[in-house]
C-alpha cells in the first residue's frame, strides 16, 4: 500500500479552489455577489480574452476596512454569518467565506478598496495564495478587483478551459442574470474594450429586459404580480409567440438569487402547456420571494440549486398564477407584414453572394462620405444592426458571412456613433415611447374574444379552403378551421369527460377487432378508463374483441383504427392514467376528429364553428400548441399600401 501523505496548505487551497473556481465566469459570479452584498448601486465588469487574461470588477459599495482586507482572503472568513444558525436566515448571496481565498489561490489578484469613513484606501496584491504587497493608496469609495492569468499555477486546469468566445458567453450570461436580478443596480459590461451593455439602475425590470433582449421581446410581455401569504411572485412572462427552442430563456430568481429548479421548470411549462407547441419553451423573467427559513440554498457549491420546505406549495403557486395571467389575456398573434420581410431576409441571406457583400461595402463608403460632407447628419441605413434588437434576430443571418458582417456592422456603428450620440438616445427614447403607446392603445381596444364581439364580427371570406377571414373593428383575423375545430372538440370532450357526461354512439352490428397479446393485455388493464372515454368493448373470444359503442363525436372516424391507435399509445409499463395522460389522449382524438385543411365548410358551418371558438376560455391554441387565430391591423395594411407614411 502506498504511503499516506499529509497535503500541504498550498495543495489543499488549490484543490479547494477547484470547487469554487471552475472557469472565469465562476470568478465573475462570486465577485459580483460580493459587490451586491456590499450595497453597491453601480458595478462595472470588464473582461479580456473571455476573462482568462483579465477580469476587472469595480463597485461603489461599502468597501473593505484596511484592518480586514487580509482576513478577507483567508478560507472561511466572511462578514455575512457567524454561526451555523445564521445559515437558516442568510439573506446575502454569499456566506461561505470561500470565494476570495479560492480565487487568490489560482490567479494573480489585486484588490483596491476604500470605506466611506476613511480618506485613503488599501491596495492588496496576492498571487497564487501568497501575499505580494499591501499599501495605502488614494481610491474612490468601494472596491475594485483585478484578476489576471487564471490557473497560471495549475496549467492542467487551464488546458480544460474553452475558447475565449465560449468563456465570454458564459460570463455574459452571468452578468445579464445579475442585471435582471437587481434592476435597481446599474451594470456596465465591457468585453475586449467594447461596451456590451449599460443598464440604468432605475429599478425598472422591463427596461433591463429591453436593454438585454431588445424591443421585440419587451413589447410581447405580460406582467406578473401576485402575493399569497408569505409567497410573492413578480416580473414578466412572454406571450406564447416568444417561444424558444430550449429552457435557457426561463429565468427566475429566488430571493434575488438565480436558481435552476426542476420543479419550478415543470410548473412554468405546465402553465404554458395549452399555449405552446411541443418542444417549445416560454420566455420569462420572474422574481420569487419566500421566507429564508423555508428554503435551503446550501445544497450545492455553486448555490444554484435549492430545496424547499414545501415543494408542492411552491409548484402550485408558480403554475396557478402564471396560468391565470395567460388565461386572462387575449393571446391572438398579431402578424406584422414586416414579419414576412424578415423571413425573406432570413431565407435570402443564407445564399448571399459576393456581389451582395460588395454592395454592403459600398454602403459603408457612402456613409463615410456623408459623414465627411455633412457632419451631424446620418443617412438612412439599411437595418443591418438595429440598436438593442433581439438576440434571436442575429441567428437569422447566414453563418458563413458572420465574421465579415460583424466587422461591417461594427464599422457602421462606429461611424454613426462618432457623428452624434444624441441621435441614438432620441431613437431609443422614440422606440420606448412607441412601445408604451402601443401598450396604451391595447388597454382601450374591445376584445375580439367576448360575447359582445360575436355580434359585431363579420366573416368576409375563406382562403385556400382552410382559413376563414373575419373583420372586427380595425383588425383582420385569420382562423385556421382545423385548429379551431380541434380546440372546440377538445374543450367539449374534456368537459364532458370531467363531468362523466360523454355520449356514446352504438355500433350495430358491433365491429370485431383482432388484437395482439400485448394489445389485449393493455386493453384489459385500461378497460374502465376506455369506458369513461365513451367506449363499450366486450370479449369476443380468442384474440378478438367486439367494439359495441364509441364516443359520439368520433363517429365519423374509422372506429377500428382509432381503438388500435389508442391502445398502442398507452405505455405498457403504465398502470394508471393521470390527468395529463388523459388530456393528451383527448387531444389526440380531437385532432383526428376535427375537419382538415381543404375540407369544405359552408358559411353557416364556419360561423357556428367560429362562434363556438370565441366563447372558449382558451381559444388561442389547439391542444398541440398551434395558434388557432392570428390578426393583422388596419394600420399595418395601410402602411404597406403607403396610405400612412
Amino acid at each position: 500500500m502506498a504511503k499516506i501523505n499529509i497535503l500541504t496548505k498550498e495543495t489543499i487551497n488549490k484543490i479547494a479552489a477547484g470547487e469554487v473556481v471552475e472557469r472565469p465566469s465562476s470568478i465573475v459570479k462570486e465577485l459580483l455577489e460580493n459587490a451586491i452584498d456590499a450595497g453597491a448601486n453601480a458595478i462595472t465588469v470588464e473582461i479580456k480574452d473571455g476573462g482568462i487574461s483579465l477580469i476587472r470588477i469595480t463597485d461603489n459599495g461599502a468597501g473593505i476596512d484596511k484592518d480586514d482586507i487580509k482576513n478577507a482572503f483567508l478560507r472561511h472568513a466572511t462578514s455575512k454569518i457567524k454561526t451555523v444558525e445564521d445559515l437558516v436566515s442568510a439573506s446575502t448571496l454569499g456566506f461561505r467565506g470561500e470565494a476570495l481565498s479560492s480565487i487568490a489561490a489560482v490567479t494573480k489578484l489585486e484588490c483596491v478598496s476604500k470605506t466611506r469613513n476613511l480618506l485613503e484606501g488599501t491596495r492588496y496584491v496576492i498571487e497564487g495564495g501568497k501575499e505580494i504587497e499591501c499599501e495605502t493608496v488614494g481610491a474612490p469609495n468601494g472596491t475594485t478587483f483585478i484578476v489576471k492569468d487564471l490557473f497560471f499555477n495549475t496549467p492542467v486546469r487551464r488546458k480544460f478551459l474553452k475558447t475565449a468566445a465560449t468563456e465570454t458567453s458564459y460570463i455574459t450570461s452571468i452578468v445579464e442574470k445579475m442585471a435582471l436580478s437587481h434592476p435597481e443596480i446599474s451594470f456596465r459590461y465591457i468585453s475586449n474594450n467594447q461596451n456590451k451593455f449599460h443598464t440604468s439602475g432605475n429599478n425598472n425590470l422591463k427596461d433591463v429586459i429591453y436593454m438585454l433582449f431588445g424591443r421585440d421581446v419587451a413589447k410581447n410581455l405580460y406582467e406578473v404580480n401576485c402575493i399569497n401569504g408569505e409567497l410573492k411572485l413578480s416580473g414578466f412572462i412572454g406571450k406564447p409567440i416568444l417561444y424558444k427552442g430550449n429552457k435557457n430563456s426561463m429565468i427566475y430568481f429566488i430571493n434575488g438569487r438565480y436558481i435552476k429548479n426542476p420543479s419550478i421548470n415543470k410548473a412554468i411549462l405546465d402553465a404554458y402547456k395549452n399555449f405552446l407547441m411541443q418542444h417549445n419553451f416560454p420566455f420569462c423573467v420572474l422574481h420569487f420571494e419566500i421566507p429564508t427559513n423555508s428554503i435551503d440554498v446550501n445544497v450545492h457549491p455553486t448555490k444554484m440549486e435549492v430545496k424547499f420546505e414545501n415543494q408542492e406549495e411552491v409548484f402550485n403557486f408558480f403554475k396557478d398564477n402564471i396560468e391565470s395571467v395567460l388565461k386572462n389575456k387575449e393571446l391572438i398573434h398579431d402578424i406584422s407584414l414586416d414579419d414576412v420581410s424578415n423571413d425573406l431576409i432570413k431565407d435570402n441571406l443564407s445564399s448571399v453572394e459576393s456581389d451582395d457583400l460588395n454592395e454592403i461595402f459600398v454602403i459603408k463608403e457612402e456613409i463615410k462620405e456623408n459623414k465627411d460632407n455633412k457632419p451631424g447628419l446620418i443617412p438612412e441605413l439599411p437595418n443591418f444592426n438595429k440598436k438593442n434588437d433581439s438576440k434571436e434576430k442575429s441567428l437569422k443571418y447566414a453563418e458563413p458571412f458572420e465574421t465579415e458582417r460583424e466587422k461591417i456592422e461594427n464599422d457602421i456603428i462606429n461611424i454613426v456613433s462618432e457623428s452624434d450620440t444624441d441621435i441614438d438616445l432620441r431613437t431609443e427614447n422614440k422606440e420606448n415611447q412607441d412601445l408604451k403607446n402601443s401598450e396604451q392603445i391595447n388597454l382601450f381596444k374591445d376584445k375580439f374574444l367576448s360575447e359582445t364581439a360575436i355580434k359585431k364580427h363579420r366573416i368576409i371570406g375563406e382562403i385556400f379552403e382552410t382559413y376563414w377571414l373575419v373583420q372586427f373593428e380595425d383588425n383582420l383575423y385569420i382562423i385556421d378551421q382545423h385548429a379551431a375545430h380541434e380546440k372546440v372538440l377538445y374543450e367539449k370532450y374534456l368537459k364532458d369527460f370531467e363531468n362523466k357526461n360523454i355520449k356514446s354512439q352504438i355500433l350495430n352490428p358491433p365491429i370485431i377487432v383482432s388484437l395482439s397479446d400485448l394489445q389485449r393485455n393493455i386493453l384489459e388493464r385500461f378497460l374502465d378508463e376506455l369506458k369513461n372515454f365513451g367506449y363499450e368493448i366486450e370479449d369476443f373470444g380468442g384474440k378478438e374483441v367486439a367494439l359495441r359503442s364509441i364516443p359520439y363525436d368520433l363517429y365519423s372516424l374509422n372506429p377500428k383504427e382509432l381503438l388500435i391507435n389508442l391502445i398502442d399509445s398507452f405505455d405498457e409499463d403504465l398502470n394508471k392514467l393521470d390527468s395529463e395522460i388523459i388530456k393528451d389522449k383527448i387531444a389526440s382524438m380531437s385532432c383526428k376528429a376535427a375537419v382538415k385543411g381543404h375540407d369544405r365548410l359552408s358559411f353557416e358551418e364556419a360561423k357556428t364553428l367560429i362562434d363556438k371558438l370565441l366563447t372558449l376560455d382558451n381559444p388561442y391554441n389547439c391542444p398541440h400548441g398551434r395558434p388557432t387565430i392570428i390578426s393583422m391591423s388596419k394600420y399595418e395594411i395601410e402602411k404597406k399600401f403607403k396610405r400612412i407614411v
